[in-house]
């Protein structure tokens, strides 16, 4: 069976995963563990565990159908007013697992059986991750400039264009099983999602990127349909230069895109995508403008990691 690992966070990796979970696959989901907004972040500047939200949210997206009113439940957000407005039953039930579970890797595989999930789902590291940007900045009186932003959500919303990002803390390191999983796959997937914030930070990691680059898996990246605030006014082929930019060491194979930009003038991406030696797949992969159709992105995928064999 065709060993994939899917990299990513929040939305955009559920799209990948439920696309993914449609084929005969052997799965698994690596997670970002930086995500600070809302319900996690709350959890997250009280409690030491690790940002409960966008691994919930993996979980639920492979979980079994026949496990549904369990998937139900880890979605439902806590109305009220009270200590547990807006955060989800999966979010709690995740935090008291990880206080459990000396390794948050065993903590996880528990959820994953709660849910049937159709992939093991992952950590990118152990331990809780920050990511910090530099964003150019401009002002009438002062010109240009350059201001750093530390935090997930505030650097999603922050005006000004991202430079560069690093993670905190500097010496983090990936987990074990993480490495293990991406040196026996066949194939490596990355995208949809949030560009500097969900996608880049896998390879924001020393040893998880060497990792990457060292295991014979192709790659293929699939890229978003509309731009987000953290990538105002980066075109597809910025998107695929500032992946290049971070990825010293890691060949792209294919690239992924639904944008009807694309079906239209495929040129500049095209070239984009040869700098990283990589080929172009357009299709029409839109359920609207801004959520990939998950019928389709699974034909896609499907012609290259089962047709193509690796």
């Amino acid at each position: 069976m065709t060993r994939v690992v899917a990299f990513g966070g929040g939305r955009g990796l559920s799209a990948s995963l439920r696309a993914l979970t449609r084929l005969d696959l052997d799965l698994t989901a690596v997670v970002t563990v930086a995500d600070d907004g809302g319900s996690t972040g709350d959890i997250r500047a009280t409690r030491p565990v690790l940002p409960p939200g966008d691994l919930r949210k993996a979980l639920v997206a492979t979980a079994d159908p026949a496990k549904s009113e369990a998937a139900r439940l880890f979605s439902h957000r806590f109305g009220g007013q009270d200590f547990l407005t807006g955060h989800p039953v999966g979010n709690v039930v995740l935090t008291g697992l990880l206080e459990l579970h000396a390794n948050p890797v065993d903590a996880l595989d528990f959820a994953g059986r709660l849910l049937g999930s159709h992939a093991r789902v992952l950590p990118m590291s152990c331990t809780p991750l920050d990511i910090e940007a530099d964003l150019a900045t401009y002002d009438p009186a002062e010109g240009t400039g350059t201001r750093t932003i530390v935090g997930q959500h505030d650097i999603a919303v922050a005006d000004g264009s991202v430079k560069d990002v690093r993670l905190l803390p500097a010496a983090a390191t990936a987990c074990p099983e993480t490495l293990d999983a991406v040196a026996e796959a066949d194939w490596h997937v990355f995208g949809p999602g949030s560009w500097y914030t969900s996608v880049i930070p896998h390879l924001l990691l020393p040893d998880l990127r060497e990792a990457i680059g060292a295991a014979k898996a192709k790659r293929v990246v699939v890229l978003n349909l509309s731009e987000e605030k953290e990538t105002d006014g980066l075109t597809l082929a910025g998107h695929v230069d500032t992946l290049r930019r971070y990825a010293e060491g890691v060949r792209f194979h294919y690239v992924v895109s639904g944008d009807t930009r694309t079906l239209a003038d495929p040129g500049s991406l095209n070239s984009a995508a040869q700098s990283l030696e990589a080929q172009l797949v357009a299709a029409d992969l839109a359920s609207d403008g801004v959520t990939h159709d998950v019928a389709a992105l699974a034909a896609v995928l499907g012609n290259l990691l089962v047709e193509d064999g690796g």
